[in-house]
């Protein structure tokens, strides 16, 4: 049997864990992910996919609008298990996020980490510096904003008061 105060912690840390750990997509937006390969093999033959549904995450390199569509031009980067973006220094390529909902440019600033569920609706061309570019075009389902101070790699933390992080 275990003691009354034993309890009370394991009641407060699963609070903590199960509040630590919410994702930014739901989970039925999850569920309709139908991709499984890596964003490169997505990149060479973005075509070949269309209609299936993604989730990648990144960093908005550029936001686009129109009275007809928004784009969000976004830095693929790799995502935790909570679907957040981490490992800001390595990417695999880029991609369009495109939607007929205003996405404000004023919100979605160059620099701000997303995740978003989409629909792969083919590729587009468009330059990078003086080469041409094939972007993976996805229209939204949803998309995840993620606060600007949060931390993209795990920190661990030991101490009372004073400590230190890993």
């Amino acid at each position: 049997m275990i003691p009354k105060h034993a309890r009370f912690i394991i009641c407060i840390f699963f609070i903590m864990f199960v509040l630590g750990c919410t994702a930014g997509i739901t989970k039925h937006s999850r569920s309709m992910v139908t991709y499984t390969g890596t964003f490169s093999a997505l990149q060479k033959t973005p075509d070949a996919h269309k209609g299936e549904v993604i989730m990648f995450g990144g960093r908005v390199i550029e936001a686009k609008t129109s009275p007809s569509l928004s784009e969000l031009f976004v830095l693929q980067l790799a995502l935790d298990t909570g679907g957040r973006p981490v490992n800001p220094d390595q990417s695999e390529g880029r991609f369009i996020v495109q939607t007929k909902q205003l996405l404000d440019p004023a919100v979605y600033q160059k620099g701000i980490l997303l995740t978003v569920v989409g629909t792969i609706k083919g590729s587009k061309v468009g330059p990078i510096g003086g080469f041409e570019y094939i972007y993976p075009s996805v229209e939204l389902i949803e998309i995840k904003l993620w606060p600007k101070g949060m931390r993209t790699r795990p920190m661990i933390h030991f101490g009372i008061g004073v400590g230190t992080s890993f």
